[in-house]
């Protein structure tokens, strides 16, 4: 039972993970997709933008793996 509650607690964990890096995804994309179609944004800088955006979401992600049943 108590190995239901910490797992239980992780998937929450999760889900929150997820939801986190799929708002930040969708922000690069709605901010930057308009600036680049529109010629502002130079595609050195586009690229090097979704690249950070990458990381991060693999940086978000392995924040999980710090994660210890309480």
């Amino acid at each position: 039972p108590r190995l239901a509650v910490a797992a239980i607690e992780l998937s929450r964990r999760t889900l929150r993970v997820i939801r986190q890096n799929l708002f930040w995804a969708f922000a690069y994309n709605v901010l930057g997709i308009p600036f680049a179609a529109a010629g502002f944004l130079d595609p050195m800088l586009a690229g090097a933008a979704m690249a950070l955006s990458s990381v991060s979401v693999v940086l978000n992600a392995l924040s999980l793996r710090r994660w210890r049943p309480g």
